[in-house]
């Protein structure tokens, strides 16, 4: 007995102390499991803040990229005039410094590009335009550009195109050529004996087996790069696409360049559905394959770069891409020199509209070659005012403006009747080219521009202004509707030709020029879209405006598919012909004044009940009944219906008391509760989170618009207000 009663303290005993063992690893996992959570919330923390710094890095990237794009620009296309020596008075030792300076410039503008492009990849703004590229106009391209190099280095450089490969390739052409530009650029430059060669050919193999777009693909095209040059040791093929890595990164290394090069063209091949594969030995060369399907289809859903005008007959921007307007004060004198002194009746005139000094000089010295006078404005609003004034007979537009930038500049010009007439050219280092041509101007050009691609330019503007009537192509099946539209539009400044399907106006199209098109979507022998389509292909056709006139209800599909493709879409109703002529007059830049007396009417009409105003409902709070009434007045003859209250308070009463309210005017400077207070209030209500509103205030001040943002308003406008600039700003943020 004596014996079980140890047996028992000993077992006992021995459990104890496994259970102090246990006790002691339960606190120590927990310590560890505190230890690893920690550690976790670091990590997250961590990635938070990396995240917030390439946001941050990417855009300070852009805007740098773009802040040195404008003075650039006008460095190189100063210095190409000098190096043309068009007047014969430089010494050849002179000519040869421009051309240096030019040649440099162009050496420092692709390293921005580059920096600029890395940016955009990072931020996921990069954009695809897909066209049809001919097979033998890349290999035009590589040998135009290559060859002279390689012949310089004393390379043989070869190019050949597999005689499989079918005509073209649907992809983007601009960015399948900065990836060959980029291919060939390092082939060249890391060979210094033997050879360099090009060939395009199918592929049904060599790229990765879990690339999903190239294995849907019906057809891949591979684009080879071989050369015989230094070659990539096997512990470099990885790195060398990352940004900013090179095989060679020694202070004494042989060979420049940013290391930007490669990292760009793989995120531009993914871009495309496809991939960059690399094969190399040092000491014996390098082979670089880009693999891209021959009909390239987009991976995510396609946005429209404008939001399109459905119903419409106003231009409507999408409010996120539209700074604020504010009241600049009138300009009586130039803000630089320009010819306003001495316009004459009947003179030729062109209004410059550029933020760069230096650039627009450089505009007006050309436009007076061409034999136009120039007006010149830095800011949009004064350039408003001078075409308000002048009437020019064209304008230059960059979209970069302080104030009121570009966009709103056009939006400002299109809706007005008198002034929509005029053919807007863009130059401006913004993307946006599409959105541009869908608000009616002429022409896109992009920064920086070279004197050649000017000169294309003012001989556009002229040929349009010199041209007495403009062509347009109706295309619809029905004869009656046909003669309709015809009779509608045509009057002597409008010469219309009618065709009934899609295949003969592709012909039509092949034969002659046209300046817009209206389109029925139902077609004998293909749809609309299909039409549409074809022509989108056709680089020639793509600026083409398309003016889709149908009597059919659209699904939210098409409308989607129309808002990507077509410049207006128009539904057959009883007010549709005066949204038609509306439209037409927009893209074939007709001068209202000089239309019959009944169709001024019509485009009066429907500029009075624009639809994006009328029967939208407005919340005016203002402690000045004298403002109330002004601003009453003019917003209800636009068919708005108007509310209003006197203070802060009453104002988020009547919000909340009122449904349906879809915008509110906020006055700043208010007794009690001021407008930045008021604005605060609403916008912690859940319901009124997203409704647009726009502060009012007498001042335009330095920080009032940064006050009035902090403070929750949508944009800002200064007192006193001027009615067609609220109008335009009320059409941006009611634009849904």
């Amino acid at each position: 007995m004596k014996t079980q009663q140890e047996e028992f303290k000993q077992t006992n005993e021995e459990l104890e102390e496994k259970a102090r063992e246990l006790t002691a690893q339960k606190a120590a996992v927990d310590t560890k499991n505190r230890e690893i959570e920690m550690a976790k919330l670091a990590v997250q923390e961590r990635a938070e803040q990396l995240a917030l710094t390439s946001k941050y890095k990417s855009e300070f990237l852009a805007n740098m990229s773009h802040e040195l794009r404008t003075p650039l620009n006008s460095l190189l296309l100063l210095a190409e005039m000098l190096a043309n020596n068009s007047d014969g008075n430089l010494t050849p030792p002179q000519v040869e410094f421009a051309q240096t300076i030019y040649n440099s410039g162009n050496d420092l503008q692709s390293l921005i590009n580059d920096i600029l492009d890395m940016a955009k990849i990072e931020s996921g703004t990069m954009t695809v335009d897909p066209s049809e590229i001919p097979f033998t106009d890349l290999q035009e391209y590589v040998e135009r550009t290559f060859l002279p190099v390689a012949q310089n280095k004393g390379l043989a450089f070869g190019t050949e195109l597999a005689g499989v490969l079918p005509a073209a390739i649907y992809t983007d052409r601009k960015r399948l050529e900065q990836v060959l530009r980029n291919l060939l650029s390092n082939a060249l430059k890391f060979t210094e004996r033997g050879k360099v060669e090009f060939k395009a050919d199918v592929a049904t193999k060599g790229w990765s087996p879990d690339h999903l777009a190239l294995n849907r693909a019906e057809t891949v095209v591979a684009f080879t790069v071989s050369d015989t040059g230094i070659g990539i040791p096997a512990d470099k093929l990885k790195i060398i696409f990352e940004p900013f890595q090179q095989a060679d990164t020694g202070t004494s290394r042989k060979f420049g360049g940013t290391g930007l090069g490669l990292s760009i063209s793989r995120e531009i091949a993914g871009l495309l559905a496809g991939e960059i594969r690399v094969v190399s030995n040092p000491g014996e060369g390098s082979k670089f394959t880009l693999y891209l399907p021959l009909q390239y289809v987009s991976s995510t859903p396609v946005k429209p770069v404008l939001e399109k005008r459905l119903d419409s007959a106003a231009p409507r921007p999408a409010a996120s891409a539209m700074q604020s307007v504010l009241t600049a004060p009138a300009v009586s004198v130039p803000e630089v020199g320009d010819d306003r002194a001495s316009l004459q009746p009947g003179d030729r005139t062109l209004l410059i509209l550029e933020n760069d000094p230096n650039f627009a000089q450089i505009l007006l010295h050309m436009a007076r070659q061409k034999g136009f006078k120039g007006l010149i404005a830095l800011r949009g609003s004064t350039g408003l005012e001078l075409a308000e004034k002048y009437k020019p007979d064209a304008i230059t537009l960059d979209i970069r403006l302080p104030g009121m930038d570009g966009w709103k500049v056009l939006e400002h010009l299109k809706h007005n009747l008198s002034t929509r007439h005029i053919p807007v050219q863009i130059i401006s280092v913004e993307e946006g080219w599409q959105r541009g041509l869908k608000l009616g101007a002429l022409a896109y050009l992009k920064k920086p521009v070279t004197q050649k691609a000017l000169s294309e330019a003012f001989a556009r503007m002229q040929g349009f202004i010199e041209r007495p009537a403009k062509e347009l192509l109706v295309v619809e099946a029905d004869a009656a509707q046909r003669d309709i539209i015809v009779e509608l539009i045509g009057d002597g400044d409008v010469h219309s030709a009618t065709v009934s399907s899609g295949n003969e106006a592709l012909a039509s199209l092949r034969a002659s020029r046209f300046d817009c098109m209206v389109l029925d979507l139902s077609l004998p022998d293909m749809t609309g879209f299909e039409l549409i389509s074809k022509m989108k292909k056709q680089t020639e056709l793509r600026d083409l405006p398309i003016i889709v006139y149908t009597g059919r209800d659209l699904t939210k599909e098409e409308e989607t598919e129309l808002a990507r493709l077509a410049e207006a879409a128009i539904i057959k109703d009883a007010a549709s012909p005066g949204r038609l002529l509306d439209e037409t007059a927009l893209f074939l830049h007709r001068v209202e004044a000089n239309l019959p007396e009944a169709k001024k009417r019509m485009l009066r009409q429907i500029h009075d009940t624009d639809p994006v105003l009328a029967n939208r409902k407005i919340l005016i709070v203002d402690d000045d009944v004298r403002n109330i009434f002004a601003l009453t007045s003019t917003l209800e003859r636009h068919h708005m219906q108007v509310v209003h209250a006197e203070n802060g308070k009453t104002g988020i009463q009547v919000l909340c008391q009122t449904p349906g309210i879809d915008i509110v005017l906020m006055d700043i400077m208010m007794p009690e509760m001021d407008g930045y207070e008021t604005t605060r209030a609403i916008r912690q209500m859940e319901q009124f989170k997203t409704l647009p509103i726009i502060a009012l205030t007498a001042k335009a001040m330095k920080g009032d618009r940064e006050k009035c943002v902090e403070a929750g308003a949508s944009d800002y406008i200064a007192k006193p207000v001027k009615a067609e600039q609220l109008l335009s700003l009320l059409r941006v943020w009611l634009y849904r």
